[in-house]
């Protein structure tokens, strides 16, 4: 009985997925023009504030082109392009599921993005040949190439949402068509790649999305997937992944409390108060020289799940110490666990390793499905905005403190330089945030100090992830703003000597002389910049 049931029950699905393939088959230029338009009235009557990162204007006519071309594009090259519409908004929670790029089907590798380049981290085992490899190039094109091709695809938060979720869209034949990465659609995709010093290509054939095997970026294994990562001792990031959100480990050797969080929802053996009352009572009864809070792989969830763990962290002093308190960000950290970041930033003295989170700062979430007349494609389009500090300190994303980006070679040894960086370096002798050590000796009008000190940390490489050159130019624009001259004038003299060929520094420092009195002087800058904006 429950065999014939299941039959029946298939059956029916089977019935609905081919009367629903029917349907998308049978629609016709005029139809899908229609839900172009239904997704463009949509945005502008009820999501008009979406309109920050893309004019209007621009979109609108991005929208118009697609429109015209869409009598000669086969259906997948439709579905792509309204992605396009929808991802051009630039916030990750803004999109066309990622379902949908990869309906046609995706190639059965799972790519990933480390520090020395773009390697095939896992792999269907008829495969195995290709597991570790280095990919060069994609259908012959290189793949730094094709990834340009595919990113107005990709809900592009930042540059570092790209690197860890645009990957996928390059496995998707759909978009590679679609993108002109392919000329004509196929499902067999050539790879260039290289491995052990020899370089080779490589034909892969698509498969369902149902037939991958991943979870959180990375390959889990089982009887048809392989991971590059050796077999061996896991590192604590990677430790019991799948099976808990979050965990903890007592480190005795050096008294450290290494922790785990890789989502805000409760999971179902247990919910974060519960976690977070248990982490916390631990604390209290054990010895602790380091806290190191790990993030990196936290894609998020409920942000109003945040407020316990900071109001623990803050209560207990003996981890809320720089040097004692270190929190892990990475490419996965994410929605609800980027608010959890800011408070992180706003309300400890946590030092801060790893890259750079995928989100922006202060960020558009909260999506609300809108469905396409006649494809019943599914746009997800953000309402709620997300800010807790004043606008001038919204950002691409959260900087750690000090860098540091994973290997190939690392992850397939099961080594965490991240955790290291955490638990060996003398952070006693460094200047955790410039920016602000910059601030303060400015507004107590220590000039020479000042100099001294940026001079010498825009030359050391433990900062030379930070946009000191874009966090300047917003300094020396807010203190012009606000009619301090003198002060900006200060600045900019500094800025120049640091960034003598960027033309806003002299057109700043040209500002602030004009405003002071100083023309000769300021006609010089004014002209200085003129010059390097012709070069």
């Amino acid at each position: 009985m429950k065999t014939s049931i299941r039959n029946v029950c298939l059956g029916i699905i089977f019935f609905i997925g081919a009367a629903h393939a029917i349907a998308q088959d049978a629609l016709t230029a005029a139809h899908w023009q229609e839900d172009l338009r239904y997704l463009q009235k949509t945005v502008h009557h009820d999501f008009p504030f979406l309109f920050k990162k893309v004019a209007q204007q621009t979109w609108d006519a991005e929208v118009e082109m697609l429109y015209a071309q869409i009598p000669n594009l086969e259906a997948h090259e439709i579905e792509i392009g309204l992605t396009r519409m929808v991802s051009s908004f630039k916030y990750g929670h803004t999109q066309v599921p990622f379902g949908t790029a990869a309906k046609k089907g995706l190639l059965p590798v799972n790519l990933y993005h480390f520090k020395d380049g773009i390697y095939i981290e896992g792999v269907q085992n008829a495969h195995k040949k290709i597991l570790g490899a280095k990919v060069l190039k994609v259908a012959n094109i290189p793949i730094h190439e094709a990834l340009e091709m595919i990113r107005p695809v990709v809900p592009v938060e930042n540059e570092y949402y790209f690197k860890r979720y645009g990957l996928r869209f390059l496995t998707a034949t759909a978009v590679l068509h679609a993108q002109g990465v392919v000329p004509k659609y196929t499902d067999t995709i050539t790879l260039s790649l290289e491995k052990n010093g020899k370089t080779f290509d490589y034909d892969l054939r698509a498969i369902q999305q149902d037939q991958m095997s991943r979870g959180y970026g990375f390959t889990i294994p089982n009887e048809t997937w392989m991971s590059s990562r050796a077999i061996g001792e896991t590192p604590l990031y990677l430790k019991q992944l799948n099976e808990k959100y979050f965990f903890f480990e007592y480190l005795s050797s050096s008294k450290t409390l290494y922790v785990r969080q890789s989502s805000v929802f409760d999971h179902e053996t247990e919910s974060l108060s519960d976690f977070y009352e248990r982490l916390f009572d631990f604390v209290d009864h054990n010895d602790i020289d380091k806290f190191i809070y790990d993030v990196r792989l936290n894609g998020g969830g409920n942000s109003y799940n945040n407020k316990p763990l900071i109001k623990g962290i803050m209560a207990r002093p003996k981890i809320n110490k720089t040097g004692t308190f270190f929190y892990i960000i990475g490419n996965d950290t994410f929605s609800a666990c980027q608010n959890l970041t800011n408070e992180i930033e706003n309300y400890t003295n946590a030092i801060m390793l790893g890259q750079p989170t995928s989100e922006n700062r202060y960020f558009y979430g909260d999506a609300k499905a809108v469905t396409l007349p006649n494809s019943k494609m599914n746009a997800y389009l953000s309402y709620a905005w997300w800010q807790d500090g004043p606008d001038w300190e919204n950002a691409d994303a959260t900087m750690p403190h000090f860098l540091k980006e994973i290997t190939f070679e690392e992850y397939r040894t099961n080594q965490d330089p991240v955790l290291e960086m955490a638990m060996n370096y003398n952070y006693d002798s460094l200047i955790v945030n410039p920016m602000e050590h910059f601030k303060r000796l400015f507004m107590a009008g220590n000039m020479e100090q000042l100099q001294a000190d940026s001079a010498r940390i825009l030359q050391d490489p433990m900062y030379a992830h930070i946009p000191f050159e874009t966090e300047f130019l917003k300094v020396g624009e807010q203190l012009l703003g606000i009619g301090q001259y003198r002060g900006a004038l200060v600045l900019y003299q500094m800025f120049v000597k640091s960034y003598p060929e960027n033309a806003q520094m002299w057109e700043g420092l040209g500002k602030a002389l004009e405003n002071l009195g100083q023309k000769k002087e300021a006609e010089e800058a004014f002209a200085k910049a003129a010059l390097l904006l012709k070069l």
